[in-house]
């Protein structure tokens, strides 16, 4: 699909994030079990999926055949961040076929000294038809994001950074209200959003689409909240 097929593909939708990493109840190193919730949410209407790792981007576009966002997940020494951070990851998610590839565009330190957008001008240099997802925290990591280079900027990091380490709680609809505003590329809407409410409200804002993971492919999370209503 071109960007433009994949926009129009998005726009209006929830993006289902079906993930799981070593340490989370439904990593299994033998086998993922990605696909199959990404079956299910394609079965619920899902017409695109948000997933990390180069076995589940593969997995999930064999299974469902449905396009996909993609990221690696990986800690290095130096660097705040674990979305995408180096080249390898940028590399391992093109070489998986994700249509879009999801990147970390936050101001938390990087290991190599460079400032997310100088980061993302050299993925752009390197895959000068990848379309980037920025993962941003904050309006002004959004705007430097698109200048730099994005295609279309998430609110994916927010209540994840230093910075912003008090958004907790409701989703940040104020921020996805903002980025709309300020900005002329598709926003993605994403981070504690828990209801069918909650998601209407940030299309109702004007995000292009929103992302939900939790509250929908993370039984752990999901099955904590009812337990806290026990205590």
């Amino acid at each position: 699909m071109t960007k433009e097929e994949l926009f129009a593909l998005m726009r209006g939708t929830i993006i289902v994030s079906c993930q799981a990493t070593p340490g989370e109840p439904l990593y299994d190193p033998e086998r993922s079990v990605m696909p199959l919730m990404a079956r299910a949410a394609k079965q619920a209407g899902a017409r695109m999926i948000r997933t990390s790792s180069v076995r589940d981007i593969m997995g999930i576009k064999e299974e469902t055949g449905l396009p996909v966002i993609g990221l690696i997940k990986r800690d290095y020494p130096g660097y705040s961040g674990r979305i995408t951070m180096t080249m390898r990851e940028v590399d391992e998610c093109m070489e998986a076929l994700a249509d879009i590839v999801s990147i970390d565009c936050t101001d938390t330190p990087r290991g190599d000294g460079l400032t997310a957008p100088e980061f993302l001008r050299q993925v752009r240099e390197k895959y000068p038809n990848i379309i980037i997802m920025a993962d941003c925290a904050t309006l002004g990591e959004a705007r430097a994001a698109y200048e730099a280079g994005a295609d279309l900027v998430g609110s994916t990091m927010n209540g994840y950074t230093a910075a912003t380490a008090d958004c907790k709680g409701e989703p940040n609809y104020a921020l996805v209200a903002d980025m709309v505003a300020a900005l002329p590329c598709p926003v993605i809407a994403e981070g504690r959003v828990h209801t069918p409410e909650q998601a209407r409200k940030m299309l109702d804002l004007g995000a292009w689409a929103v992302v939900v993971g939790g509250a929908i492919t993370r039984p752990l999370e999901i099955a904590a909240r009812f337990m806290a209503v026990t205590k």
